[in-house]
């Protein structure tokens, strides 16, 4: 974090598959990923890897996260865990918050898995005897000495700080009911369900690493009376239609490939693949974690922030309301139907375009732009020439699916961007 927000004090005591291929990824230099002559310059990152599909099969239980709480906190914490336990031992980098003393010999590697453990643990008490087992299995492929108690002690620290430290970050406070406005543009519940709003009190979370939710809220949308919101809605309204007959098949599969799992979980998937097939060691796998979520979480606080600070209706209601708003570019169609349900927020800025772009842009400073990899979901498997490449098809893909316009796909790349920049040069 930034010098005015880091605390730094030095305590005591439905699973997607993501693959990579690249010819040239084996030679490609990481930004500051260069391992050490620590004790994690030859551990490796499978546990790491092992810890974020954890949460991911966690959160594939409906009943196990809180329906207030975003899932992208929990990655954060995790994640900013294990990297905080890891350079507690290594002093290979600054620390996310803290440090805590390690004594010389500790194990980094268990320190790791000691750290994820009890986060999860923390999080979702009910998985524990899952959990339990997990850490049992990693830690008993590792010889009992100092060096291994040294290292749980350590992950054990770590964790308990941090979840101490996120305990009273605003994520537990009671969402306040949603107000809906009656005038053009205004947000309101969205067909066929009418679901109540989703985490209205999100942008006032504390961030991880931002200063504020809404540090780098973007500028304020055209008026739904200008020509711009007329042509931009009047794409997805052609695009996005549940009948259309300009969408390709293959941006109706883009489309339902992107909604079929939270994009936070795609992307996380996406950096198991790149730190399996490089091979990665301890130290790298906790930076690439930790950089990617801790983006991802502040990227979502940031995006509910303005959200709920510009309450831009959805596409659905702006086309069903088209002949009462007051601009002539729009033709209402009280039938219009999206390609797939909309989500239960404000449309602006998109959230897609936000969270992958801030994954995208984090990937890419470690790993560099042009990376062919694939990512497999339900059977369906799509490549990508960069992570760019990836982002950009998200985005496109809420158009397609008649989710969102155009003008907030670019109010969620610049924002995620920004955040993600910000991040990486702080972490």
């Amino acid at each position: 974090m930034c010098g005015k927000q880091k605390t730094l004090a030095v305590l005591t005591g439905t699973v997607l598959a993501a693959g990579l291929t690249s010819p040239a990824f084996g030679s490609t230099t990481i930004d500051a990923l260069s391992p050490t002559t620590s004790t994690a310059a030859n551990a490796s990152g499978t546990s790491v890897v092992a810890w974020n599909r954890a949460l991911i099969t966690i959160l594939g239980d409906p009943k196990a996260q809180p329906p207030t709480v975003q899932p992208t906190r929990s990655f954060a914490l995790l994640q900013a865990a294990e990297y905080d336990a890891v350079v507690s031992i290594t002093r290979a980098d600054p620390p996310y918050v803290f440090s805590v003393s390690a004594p010389q010999g500790a194990r980094a590697d268990v320190a790791a898995d000691q750290a994820a453990h009890d986060v999860l643990v923390a999080l979702y008490p009910t998985k524990r005897a899952g959990t339990d087992r997990q850490l049992s299995s990693q830690l008993s492929a590792i010889a009992d000495g100092a060096g291994k108690q040294a290292g749980i002690g350590v992950g054990a620290a770590v964790a308990r700080q941090l979840i101490s430290l996120r305990s009273d970050d605003g994520s537990s406070t009671k969402s306040p009911q949603f107000t809906p406005g009656g005038l053009p543009g205004d947000y309101r519940r969205t067909p066929p369900d009418f679901p109540t709003p989703a985490f209205t009190n999100w942008g006032s979370v504390k961030p991880f690493v931002l200063t504020s939710g809404s540090q780098f809220r973007p500028a304020a949308p055209p008026a739904v009376g200008s020509a711009e919101y007329a042509a931009a809605l009047n794409e997805v309204k052609g695009l996005g239609s549940k009948t259309s007959t300009t969408r390709t098949p293959d941006q109706t599969a883009a489309a339902r490939f992107w909604a079929a799992a939270p994009v936070w979980n795609v992307w996380n998937q996406v950096a198991q693949g790149l730190v399996t097939s490089e091979n990665a060691s301890l130290e790298q796998a906790v930076k690439v974690f930790a950089r990617l979520d801790l983006s991802l979480a502040d990227t979502a606080i940031a995006m509910y922030d303005a959200k709920y600070a510009y309450h831009v209706w959805r596409p659905v209601t702006a086309i069903r309301l088209g002949d009462s708003h007051d601009n002539p570019g729009i033709v209402g169609d009280p039938g219009w139907t999206p390609l797939l349900p909309t989500a239960p927020d404000p449309s602006y800025p998109g959230a897609h375009g936000a969270l992958s772009q801030a994954a995208a842009t984090t990937l890419a400073g470690l790993y560099g732009a042009q990376h062919r990899f694939t990512v497999t979901s339900k059977g369906v498997t799509r490549a990508f020439d960069g992570f760019q490449d990836a982002a950009t098809e998200a985005w496109l893909s809420r158009v397609w699916s008649g989710q969102h316009t155009s003008i907030d796909n670019r109010a969620g790349q610049q924002l995620g961007t920004q955040v993600a920049e910000f991040v990486a040069h702080d972490l």
